[in-house]
């Protein structure tokens, strides 16, 4: 499968280097992995079966194999990542770890009872693709569950750099990725070919100093900016210290620290079998709608 043209967004390339670069101090920077890693791990506790061979679907470090070490009867899990240097990174004795692509997986179809993805998905540019190729991995009623950064993400710093580079360069250039919003992500799973999707979204705040330790904290993160169509010489001095400017004086709280929002999506979903429950087929309804609707509307 190859991505086209109209999809390449993000310099997957540059994204490896950079998720390279960050592995050295990572566990200084990774506390929104592992939230979410253990956020994803309880979601799968509701789901009452055991999922023996599990793949972790751009793994960084390994937190969501941390997360499910010891739960849903999973007995091997296969790491793989982007980046290499993570991918020795999340090696432990659960299973192997691979550097791949997300967009190429080298993965036979059927292998897996559970897909999982643990804010990685953000930074593909084919992501129809690549949920297809997961979809592909899974055994007949296997379960896919990922977390991925929304379209509100960073909305704070994206209003301050857009801001400060009218002012200082008089036009502006993508300076904070993209997301996905989340009314679009239930469609990509059923154009993917999931089964009985589920999509619902988290808010997290966390605040900083300033605008600064922000910035160094994704880089720490290994996300900063990786659009192609963003302009390739460094943010100068003057337009960093604009944007810090704005967010201290649009944003901070009493105690001069900023906020800053992370969208998080979860998406779920099933590969097919025909085991699943099925939608009734239009028509098939035994009670006309006009007499459901009597008495008092819908609750």
């Amino acid at each position: 499968m190859t991505s086209s043209d109209s999809m390449t967004v993000f310099d997957r390339a540059l994204v490896r280097r950079r998720r390279d670069r960050a592995v050295a101090e990572f566990t200084d920077h990774s506390f929104l992995f592992e939230e979410i890693a253990d956020r994803l791990a309880d979601r799968l506790e509701d789901v009452l079966r055991p999922f023996p061979l599990a793949l972790d679907v751009g793994c960084h470090d390994g937190a969501m194999g941390r997360a499910l070490t010891g739960r849903k009867g999973i007995e091997r899990l296969v790491a793989c990542d982007l980046s290499p240097a993570f991918a020795r990174a999340a090696h432990g004795p659960g299973g192997p770890a691979v550097a791949a692509d997300e967009e190429f997986l080298p993965f036979a179809p059927g292998s897996f009872d559970l897909a999982v993805s643990n804010l990685s998905l953000h930074w593909v540019n084919d992501l129809p693709g690549a949920l297809v190729q997961i979809r592909q991995a899974l055994k007949p009623d296997g379960f896919f569950c990922a977390a991925m950064l929304g379209g509100q993400t960073l909305i704070e710093l994206r209003r301050c750099l857009y801001e400060a580079e009218m002012e200082v360069a008089g036009g502006i250039s993508p300076r904070v990725s993209p997301f996905a919003e989340i009314k679009d992500a239930g469609g990509l799973l059923q154009r993917a070919g999931f089964a009985l999707p589920v999509v619902d979204s988290d808010t997290i705040t966390v605040t900083y100093s300033d605008a600064f330790a922000l910035m160094r904290e994704l880089r720490g993160m290994g996300e900063t900016n990786a659009v192609l169509a963003r302009r390739k010489v460094p943010a100068t001095r003057g337009l960093l210290f604009d944007a810090a400017r704005r967010y201290a004086e649009l944003y901070a709280e009493p105690d001069g620290r900023i906020p800053v929002t992370f969208e998080v999506l979860y998406l779920a979903g099933w590969s097919p079998h025909e085991s699943q429950q099925q939608p009734l087929k239009p028509g098939s309804g035994q009670v006309p709608l006009g007499d459901a609707l009597k008495g008092g509307g819908i609750h």
